[in-house]
């Protein structure tokens, strides 16, 4: 397959390297809307580079990695090439426009899976299956946590989108993801505990939700931008049959003050990149198997907007101190 890469970004130059060494992919172009960046990393590859057009066009199927305000048009340009289309999440910031695209996408029969990576991730895999085989039994809680090692630089907190749609978003995939059910409910708040530049944006650094389920377990989740120990990512659950962590190994960046303690002999997880490597790959080779139709679809533009509607009602819930229902942003 010829695979075309728009966007070269940190994520899509990691994108490109990976899709590069991928049975089945015969050639990786890349394209950019700033045109001198796209020829210097396809040089520093040994690809070709072109316009986003000519990308688009040329190649068997599309993964986009450009900056997350050009997703919903790139996402349609390609559905109507007729291209099988891989994008980084998320479709949009905002639910109206995401609600464009999905019904768009619905509409042209265009095929489009969305970048979740923590669904190839063998952890949360293995959560999910114990869940499914019944053999957790009945899921009482939910604890999921994410740290970042660093705050994101200062010109990209106004475009993130804020902690619980930049950040948190992945976690409430993954929420629904693991346990089959959707939310229902939140209740969310923040604070900017260490780093002001966040509160000149609205946005906070420390944040934590607390979401009900549809059979009424209960899900935790706390956010943070800076964690000195490194990067964590974590999820915790709980059943009448066993319990469970997803992220616990000899890199989790959490050490025991208990006497006698073992410490964690591994270095700490230094980003997403290095958490997640394997989770993308196989995330990749499954959209090459989605894209020549040997799969259905493992991430849908519907999955995209509902993790989104999650982010928007904690958005919600922060601003106006109280419970929101799903359906209040639907």
């Amino acid at each position: 397959m010829r695979i075309g890469v728009v966007g070269v970004g940190r994520i899509g130059v990691f994108h490109a390297a990976l899709l590069m060494r991928l049975p089945g992919v015969d050639t990786v172009s890349v394209a950019d809307s700033d045109g001198e960046r796209a020829a210097r990393v396809a040089d520093e590859l040994g690809i070709a580079s072109d316009t986003i057009d000519a990308t688009i066009e040329k190649s068997d199927a599309v993964v986009i990695t450009a900056a997350t305000e050009a997703h919903t048009d790139l996402i349609v340009q390609a559905v109507d090439a007729g291209k099988p289309t891989f994008c980084e999440k998320p479709v949009s910031l905002d639910l109206a426009s995401t609600e464009a695209v999905v019904a768009h996408v619905n509409r042209s029969g265009g095929r489009v899976q969305m970048g979740f990576q923590r669904r190839f991730d063998p952890g949360y895999v293995a959560a999910r299956r114990l869940v499914e085989s019944g053999s957790l039994g009945d899921l009482y809680s939910v604890r999921m946590i994410g740290h970042d090692p660093q705050p994101p630089p200062d010109a990209y907190i106004p475009k993130s989108g804020g902690i619980f749609r930049d950040f948190g978003v992945h976690d409430f995939d993954a929420l629904r993801f693991v346990t089959g059910q959707d939310v229902v409910s939140v209740f969310a708040d923040g604070s900017v505990v260490a780093f002001p530049v966040f509160a000149e944006h609205g946005d906070v650094d420390t944040a934590a939700a607390l979401l009900r389920l549809d059979s009424g377990a209960l899900g935790t989740l706390s956010l943070a931008r800076h964690d000195p120990l490194g990067y964590d990512i974590r999820m915790e659950l709980h059943g009448s049959g066993d319990s469970v962590v997803v992220g616990w190994d000899d890199r989790t960046p959490m050490r025991s003050v208990e006497p006698g303690a073992a410490t964690l002999p591994g270095p700490a997880y230094g980003g997403f990149q290095d958490r997640f490597r394997a989770a993308y790959e196989a995330e990749l080779r499954a959209f090459l198997e989605f894209a020549n139709g040997r799969r259905r679809n493992p991430c849908t533009v519907e999955d995209g907007r509902d993790a989104l509607r999650i982010a928007a009602a904690c958005d919600l819930s922060r601003t106006e101190h109280r419970p929101v229902r799903l359906e209040e942003v639907s």
